[in-house]
C-alpha cells in the first residue's frame, strides 16, 4: 500500500526533528509567539506561512521552499542558478578567552555569497553558518567582534582553526592531532596555554574557512 505524501506541515514537522530544533525555538527565531508552529502543524491555524517565515524556515532547516507550501518558482531547483546564496548568521558566541555557553542555533540575519565562490572553494551552502568570536586569544588571527563562517560538513580531520565545544562551552581554537587519539587546542596569543585532550573530551564543530572583521 503506497504511502501518501507527506503534506508541508508534516515535512515540517520532520526537517525540525531531523535538524533537532524545537518548534518553540523556531517560533521565537521568526519573532512569533512560541506556540505559533505547533499551531500552525496540529491546528492548521495559519492555513499557510507567510512568505517571509517560510524563507527563513527552510533556509535554516535546508529544505526547498517548495517543500513548505511555497509555489514551484520558489523551489531551490528553479533558483539553482542564481548568483548568490544567503548563510545565516547565529545569534552564538564562539570563544577566544574562557569559554562561551553553547546558544540555541537562531538566526538573526545572513551573509550573502557568491554561489560560484563557493563552489570555487568546494563549500555547501546548506552546511555553512556564521558566528561571532568573543576574546582576545586568537588575536591577531581572529579578533572580538570577528565573525566566522563555519563549515559544519564531515570530513577527516585536519589541522586547523575549528569550532569546538568543550563540556558546555564553545571555542574557536587552532586543533592540532598529537596522534594515539590526542589533540592540542592551541591560542594564536601566546599568554594562553595550550589545552590537551582525548579525541572524546571535546567535539569538533566544524572548521573556520573565512573570517569578517572591522579594519
Amino acid at each position: 500500500m503506497r504511502k501518501r505524501p507527506m503534506d508541508a506541515r508534516e515535512k515540517l514537522a520532520e526537517a525540525a526533528r531531523e535538524r533537532g530544533s524545537s518548534l518553540a525555538a523556531l517560533s521565537r527565531m521568526l519573532h512569533r509567539n512560541p506556540t505559533y508552529l505547533q499551531q500552525y502543524i496540529s491546528k492548521g491555524s495559519p492555513r499557510k506561512l507567510e512568505e517571509e517565515d517560510r524563507r527563513k524556515l527552510a533556509q535554516f532547516l535546508g529544505v526547498d521552499e517548495a517543500d513548505l507550501g511555497a509555489p514551484q518558482e520558489f523551489s531551490r531547483d528553479s533558483r539553482a542558478s542564481g548568483p548568490w546564496v544567503d548563510v545565516p548568521r547565529l545569534d552564538i558566541d564562539a570563544s577566544a578567552g574562557p569559554g562561551a555557553s553553547a546558544a540555541q542555533e537562531i538566526p538573526f540575519d545572513a551573509f550573502r555569497f557568491s554561489r560560484r565562490w563557493l563552489k570555487e572553494h568546494g563549500l555547501d551552502a546548506g552546511a555553512l553558518s556564521a558566528i561571532r568570536v568573543v576574546g582576545d586569544s586568537m588575536e591577531p588571527l581572529l579578533r572580538e567582534g570577528d565573525e566566522v563562517l563555519v563549515n559544519r560538513t564531515p570530513r577527516p580531520f585536519r589541522d586547523g582553526v575549528h569550532v569546538v565545544r568543550l563540556d558546555e562551552s564553545l571555542l574557536v581554537k587552532r586543533v592540532a592531532a598529537k596522534g594515539r587519539g590526542r589533540f592540542t587546542l592551541l591560542s594564536e596569543n601566546d599568554a594562553y596555554p595550550g589545552i590537551d585532550l582525548a579525541a572524546d573530551e571535546f567535539a569538533i564543530i566544524g572548521r573556520v574557512v573565512w573570517k569578517s572583521g572591522r579594519v
